[in-house]
C-alpha cells in the first residue's frame, strides 16, 4: 500500500454495503490517504499517547469511519455528504471542548484506566453522583480523588469489581477484548430499496453524542429531523460546550414533552406512529416501564427503530451504563496499544461515541430505503470491536510492526494535527420551540 493510497476503507465500505445486500451504484467518495495519515491528520494522534507524546494506533479506525460514511453517501442523494471529513468526526467534539490526551485518563477527564489484582479496567465517572457509589462499589471509605480510588482498586479482583459496579450502575469496562462481533444486530437483511415520495421523517430520542450524530447525518440527507426531549431531563448536552450542541442539532426541530405523565406518552406515541425512523438510547426497561415496546411499534409502524446502547439488547447487559470512552476500551483499543507500545492508555477522545453514530446513520437509510419494520441494536462496543477487528494484523509482533511503519509515515508527514472542527450551520433551537407546531403536523400525517 502506497502512502497516497487507501484500500482499506474502499473495503470496509464496500463489506458494510454487502451486510446490507446493496453496492454502491457508483465511485465510493474516499479520501485516497494512508490509514495512518489519517489517523494523524485527522487528530486522533493528538488525543492518544502520554501528555507529552502522541501515539499511533494500528489498526485503522479511522479509514473505517471514512468508509461507513462513503457507504452513507453512496446510498443517499448525490452531494448530500459532501464537505464533510468522516475521520475529522472522530476528534470533532475534543477540537471544540479543548480537549488534549491524557494518557491512561480520557481527554474529557472523566474514565481513567486503572489497575486491579489481576488486570486492567476502565471506570468513568461522567456523573456528579457517581462519585457517592464509589464507597459502596470498594466497600470502604475513600481518600478523596482518583488516587484513593485507584489505591482501593489495586486490592481487588476485576471480574468482582465489574459485577458490583454494574449492579450500582457505574460505567466499568474490562480492558480485555471480547469475541469479534458485527456492527449492529437484529432486523437488517438484504433488501432490494422501495422507491420512496418524500423524506423520511426522524424522531430522534437520543442524546449527547452517537444518537444525535446519526440525526444530523441523516437531516443532511434531507431527512426531517424532530429531536426530542424530556422537559425533566433534557439533553445533557446542552449543558456542555454550545458549538458543539449545535453542530449536531441546527437544522433539527426541537420538541420537549413531560413524560411522567398519560398525556405526554400519548403524544410521544402519536409521533412515534407518524415517523419512518426513531433513534433512541435508552435501556429497553426504562421504554417498556412507560409502556413503549420498541420491537412491537416497528412491526407495526413499519418503523426503522434505532436501538443504541453501551452493549446491546437483552439481559443482563441491556442495563450495563455505558459511555463512549469506557465501551472503546471495552471493545479492545487499550488492550490493542498496549500490546502495540507496552503503554495502558486511553484511546481517543470517547471514539465509540461518534464511530456508532456513523454506523447508525448508515443503518437507519438502509433500513427506511428497504421498507422499515425492523429494530436494529448498535452497542458502542461492538461497533467498535467490529472496526477494530476489520483489518487487524495477527500476533503481538506484527501488531509492534505495524505500530512502527505507521509511526514512521506520521512523522514524515509532519507529526501528529491538532483536532479541527467543522462550523455549524446555525443555531440549535431552544428547547421545546417546535412543540406545537409537530404535534399537529405530524398528527395530520
Amino acid at each position: 500500500m502506497s502512502e497516497r493510497e487507501d484500500p482499506i476503507a474502499q473495503a470496509y465500505a464496500e463489506h458494510l454495503l454487502a451486510s446490507l445486500g446493496r453496492q454502491a451504484e457508483a465511485s465510493l467518495a474516499l479520501p485516497m490517504e494512508h490509514p495512518a495519515l489519517r489517523w494523524s491528520r485527522c487528530g486522533l494522534m493528538a488525543l492518544t499517547g502520554t501528555p507529552d507524546t502522541p501515539l499511533m494506533f494500528p489498526a485503522p479506525l479511522a479509514a473505517c469511519a471514512d468508509g461507513a460514511l462513503a457507504a452513507l453517501a453512496a446510498l443517499g442523494p448525490a452531494g448530500a455528504l459532501d464537505g464533510i471529513d468522516a475521520a475529522a468526526l472522530l476528534a470533532e467534539r475534543a477540537a471544540i471542548a479543548g480537549h488534549r490526551r491524557g494518557g491512561d485518563v480520557s481527554p474529557g477527564g472523566a474514565c481513567r484506566l486503572l489497575r486491579a489484582a489481576d488486570g486492567w479496567l476502565a471506570l468513568n465517572l461522567a456523573r456528579d453522583d457517581d462519585w457517592d457509589l464509589l464507597p459502596a462499589w470498594l466497600e470502604t471509605e475513600l481518600s478523596p480523588g482518583w488516587e484513593g480510588v485507584a489505591a482501593a482498586v489495586r486490592e481487588r479482583l476485576l471480574e468482582a469489581l465489574i459485577e458490583q459496579g454494574r449492579l450500582l450502575g457505574l460505567a466499568l469496562a474490562d480492558a480485555q477484548p471480547m469475541t469479534d462481533t458485527v456492527p449492529w444486530q437484529r432486523g437488517l437483511t438484504a433488501a432490494a430499496p422501495m422507491a420512496r415520495s418524500r423524506p423520511p421523517r426522524i424522531l430522534d430520542l437520543s442524546s449527547l453524542w452517537a444518537g444525535p450524530l446519526c440525526g444530523h447525518l441523516l437531516q443532511r440527507l434531507g431527512a426531517d429531523v424532530v429531536k426530542l426531549e424530556s422537559t425533566q431531563r433534557p439533553d445533557g448536552a446542552r449543558n456542555g460546550p454550545p458549538a458543539f450542541f449545535d453542530l449536531m442539532n441546527a437544522g433539527k426541530r426541537s420538541v420537549a414533552l413531560d413524560l411522567r405523565g398519560d398525556e405526554g406518552r400519548a403524544q410521544l406515541r402519536g409521533l412515534i406512529a407518524a415517523a419512518d425512523i426513531v433513534i433512541e438510547a435508552s435501556r429497553p426497561r426504562a421504554l417498556r416501564q412507560m409502556g413503549f415496546d420498541a420491537e412491537a411499534l416497528a412491526r407495526e409502524h413499519r418503523l426503522t427503530w434505532i436501538s443504541l446502547s453501551g452493549y446491546g439488547r437483552g439481559a443482563p447487559q441491556e442495563q450495563w451504563i455505558a459511555y463512549g470512552d469506557d465501551a472503546a476500551v471495552a471493545a479492545g483499543l487499550s488492550d490493542t496499544l498496549y500490546r502495540a507500545t507496552g503503554q495502558a492508555l486511553i484511546v481517543g477522545d470517547a471514539i465509540a461515541d461518534p464511530l456508532t453514530g456513523l454506523h447508525a446513520a448508515l443503518a437507519a437509510w438502509a433500513g427506511w430505503q428497504a421498507g422499515g419494520g425492523m429494530l436494529v441494536s448498535l452497542a458502542l462496543r461492538d461497533v467498535v470491536r467490529h472496526c477494530l477487528q476489520f483489518d487487524l494484523p495477527g500476533g503481538d509482533e506484527a501488531l509492534r510492526a505495524r505500530q512502527r511503519h505507521w509511526t514512521g509515515l506520521a512523522m514524515a508527514d509532519g507529526s501528529a494535527r491538532l483536532p479541527q472542527a467543522r462550523s455549524a450551520r446555525g443555531t440549535a433551537p431552544a428547547l421545546g420551540t417546535h412543540t406545537a407546531e409537530v404535534i399537529a403536523e405530524w398528527a395530520a400525517c
